[in-house]
């Protein structure tokens, strides 16, 4: 449980990055898992190892694809709303020369208005009529002239009639336009808020994202530091295994030392018997003196004292060498207790508490083994030399 926790915060660090340093940091721990060494089948941990990293790695991949989508949907929603603001502006613009020229009154003076027109024509006409009231006789000229005085009248209650009738008409077009391009306003005014809250919290998220590169650099000598310290285990490992086959062979010069000293003693015991033997020899009253072959008694009696002395001197360094040899034995049995204590104490413990250890244990086995290759030398050396004065 603690291990599926602290790979979720890894990756939601992760996550926390920037693109371009996810990427690294996906190409290192990739690199860290083809380059791992393997790990033995006993030992149940670094394989709980293994299936973490892998098992880490597929999550931040999907992590990833995950953020590629978001960044991807928040760069749409960001084109989307600057195309929206764009046409919000331009219909707001647009909207404003509308209601200018709606507040305008319609006038007469404009030609271009239908008032305008209007009163053109029947200014046309009325000119028209006054130009007919001048050709015509005098005795339709009262006719003519009633006609020329109500006309005006006409005009002026058809005129302000017709104005009315017109002008209502285009505000109601223009109110039942308006009315129609203020709806699509308000609705794209709302559309425009929902994306630009949206746009928001996106913009939110990557700033938290920008934000937390510093991190970046820690992280990254954090993989590295792991990276190295794999690689020393795996280095420390071999090692072990090399002391492990070094402490077997002491173990079996030790029994060989140990055979030698069976022999040796068994030797000093018959030096015993020849030491006794020649100082009964010696004594006259115990073995009298063969006068017949005096010298080969004498030389018989050399001959015990010389080989008394050489098998005595074997029996010391033999027995010297046995003793220097079982301490060296017992320091290496300490030492290989220290160790399996240790790295059992690094298994049950913590991540980092595991990484510092094994770091002290590759320094202090990298120090041990010079030693003991320092050593195996020196006992290589004296076990050949006590072997050919053995043969001698």
């Amino acid at each position: 449980m603690h291990d599926s926790q602290t790979s979720i915060e890894y990756i939601q660090t992760i996550m926390m990055m920037e693109e371009s340093v996810q990427h690294v940091v996906m190409t290192a721990i990739q690199e860290l898992m083809s380059k791992e060494t393997p790990v033995s089948t006993g030992n149940d941990s670094y394989a709980d190892l293994d299936r973490q990293l892998k098992k880490t790695v597929e999550e931040l991949n999907d992590a990833l694809a995950t953020k590629e989508e978001i960044a991807q949907r928040c760069h749409e929603l960001d084109m989307q709303v600057a195309a929206l603001q764009e046409e919000k502006s331009s219909l707001l613009a647009e909207n404003q020369v509308l209601m200018e020229r709606l507040n305008q009154s319609d006038s007469i003076e404009d030609l271009n208005s239908p008032a305008g027109r209007r009163h053109l024509q029947l200014q046309t006409q009325l000119e028209q009529l006054q130009e007919e009231t001048f050709r015509t006789s005098a005795l339709d000229e009262s006719r003519l002239n009633w006609q020329c005085l109500s006309l005006p009248s006409q005009l002026a209650f058809t005129l302000p009639q017709w104005r009315l009738e017109a002008a209502k008409d285009d505000y109601r077009i223009r109110c039942e336009e308006l009315e129609k391009e203020l709806m699509e306003v308000r609705g794209q005014n709302e559309e425009l808020t929902s994306l630009a809250e949206e746009a928001q919290s996106l913009k939110d998220e990557m700033d938290v994202l920008r934000h937390s590169s510093d991190k970046v650099s820690k992280l990254e000598a954090q993989v590295d530091a792991y990276k190295k310290k794999l690689e020393d285990l795996g280095d420390l490992r071999r090692q072990v295994k090399l002391l492990e086959e070094k402490n077997t062979s002491y173990m079996q010069n030790t029994v060989t030392l140990e055979e030698d000293l069976r022999k040796a003693n068994a030797a000093r015991g018959q030096l015993e018997t020849y030491k006794r033997q020649s100082e009964h020899v010696l004594l006259p009253h115990s073995h009298p003196l063969n006068d017949s072959d005096p010298f080969l008694l004498c030389f018989q009696v050399v001959e015990l004292q010389n080989k008394l002395s050489e098998e005595s001197k074997k029996a010391d360094k033999m027995e010297f060498e046995y003793k220097r040899v079982k301490e060296k034995v017992d320091s290496l049995q300490r030492e290989k207790d220290h160790e399996n204590k240790m790295l059992k104490l690094a298994q049950e413990g913590s991540d980092n508490e595991q990484i510092a250890l094994l770091q002290s244990l590759l320094e202090d086995a990298n120090s041990r083994k010079n030693e003991l290759e320092t050593e195996n030398r020196s006992l290589t050396l004296k076990n050949t030399l006590s072997r050919s004065q053995n043969i001698n």
